[in-house]
Order: C-alpha cells, then structure tokens, then sequence
C-alpha cells in the first residue's frame, strides 16, 4: 500500500491520479474552512482526485509585527479537526516547533514542516515520533539532492511515512523559480514529491512588508508539475483572496480551481500513456 492509501480517511486513493493538498492559507474562521473544505469535496470527488484538506493554525514565519498569525492554535486546531469529522476527510497543517508536534498531532493527519525549517533536526524527530504522515517543504536555500537528509531523519526515527515538497527556490532577493529537475530527483528517495504551486508563484521580500505574487502563472506552474511526473500538487485556495489574511497576493480563486484540476487530470491521463 502507498503512503497515500495509509493516511486515515483518504478517498479515491487507488485512482491513479495525482492527490491533492490544498485549502486556505490560514484558518480564519469555521465557517470559511467548512464552506472550502465542502467546495473542494465536490470537485476532487468527480475528478477521483485523492484530497487532503490543507490549513495552518498559526503562521509563525511573518515580514511584520503586524501581520495576522491566526485565531488561536486550540480554536484553529478544533475546526482542523471539524473539518474532518464533517467531510470525513484527511488534514493537514505545519508545525513549526518540537513541542507542536504531539500537540498537532492530536487533530490532523498530515504534519507539515515549513521550507525554512527542513533543516531543524529537533522539529523533524517530533514530527516523526508521532507516527503521522509528514510532509517536508524543500527549503529555498536547497537543492534537491539535499532533501535525502530530511528523508532519513524521518526514517531512522522510526517513521517511513514521509512526503517531500518543492516550493521553488530563491532567485535574487524578491523572486522564486521552480527548477522541475527537482521532481524526479526527490523521487530518488522513494517517497512522494509534491509540487506547491501557489508558494513557488510567491514574491518574498517586498519593501512593504506584505509578500506578492503572480497567480496569473498558477496554471502553467501547475501543468508543468504534472507533465514531468509529480505525485501530488499543494494549492492555497480562498473565495477571495484579495481580502485573505494570509498569502492573499498567490492565491488560487476558488471558483477557479475546478477548471485547472480538470486540465491538471487530463494532463495526468497522458502521461500515464507513455
């Protein structure tokens, strides 16, 4: 069995097709998460696309004092967890220190670990004590063949449960770029490899304090991810991003994500001939 089939209530596990992290950057409220969550069901569900809802409890990596980490970790962890229980369906969420790591665990079903701490041995042992799935972003700052060390501080804690994420890496100051070589040398560690669509269209580092974006490359991210053979795609999505409270400015529309994943599935469908 793949490590997708192992993650508690996963649909469509055996379809073939690429899975799917994705949901809002932040949880910002119940009712957002569940009227998301519900959206994205419908979608994934006709296209038989494995479907792990995504949403960090608290952002703990931000450019200003000012800038909003989230609602509390025990209200975002419960409507995680709600989430859940309603749809029935996996979740996700990252963790940013060793103490998090059992507490997450109590809610969700996938740990995630941030690009910028990959390489946080201390973060990496918790995650895999937990047994859970865990989900490692490439750091921008790495190559690809690098993540081979991340890969085996899961293993040799007892933990074959490990996924990798490419999220682009930096390119100057403001900029990421996405080098898809990286894909198949992350699968050289026989685990699945993710590609974060929405974060590799980030532009860090503004003056302002507020990171941009350009969503209008989101789909040709997104086709060229699956055309050269990755597992999954990760996709921030809210209703409006323009009034999110976090990553608004690289964010997906909701009401457009049904049309890229039935591109991104057709695309899947050829590649699977050759």
């Amino acid at each position: 069995m793949n490590i997708i089939e192992r993650i508690p209530r996963i649909k469509n596990g055996q379809s073939e097709n690429f899975f799917l992290l994705a949901g809002p950057c932040i949880i910002e409220g119940e009712e957002m998460a569940l009227q998301i969550a519900e959206e994205i069901i419908k979608i994934t569900d006709r296209l038989k696309i494995p479907f792990i809802f995504k949403g960090s409890y608290r952002k703990a990596n931000r450019s200003r004092m000012d800038s909003f980490t989230g609602i509390g970790d025990e209200k975002a962890l419960k409507i995680l967890r709600k989430v859940s229980e309603t749809f029935d369906i996996p979740t996700v969420t990252d963790i940013h220190e060793a103490h998090e790591a059992a507490m997450a665990a109590e809610y969700v079903d996938v740990l995630q670990i941030p690009a910028f701490l990959c390489r946080q041995t201390d973060l990496l042992v918790a995650a895999a004590q937990t047994g859970k799935v865990v989900n490692i972003k490439k750091g921008q700052f790495l190559a690809a063949e690098s993540m081979k060390h991340a890969v085996d501080k899961i293993r040799e804690n007892g933990n074959e449960l490990v996924m990798l994420t490419e999220r682009g890496t930096t390119f100057g100051y403001q900029d990421l770029v996405v080098d898809y070589r990286g894909i198949p040398e992350m699968q050289k560690n026989n685990c699945p490899v993710i590609l974060d669509i929405t974060h590799s269209l980030q532009q860090p580092n503004q003056a302002s304090g507020v990171t941009g974006g350009k969503p209008e490359l989101i789909e040709t991210i997104a086709k060229a991810g699956i055309a050269v053979g990755a597992d999954g795609i990760f996709i921030e999505t809210h209703p409006n991003p323009g009034v999110a409270k976090s990553d608004g400015a690289n964010m997906l529309r909701l009401d457009k994500l049904e049309e890229l994943l039935t591109k991104l599935t057709a695309i899947r469908q050829v590649v699977k001939t050759f």
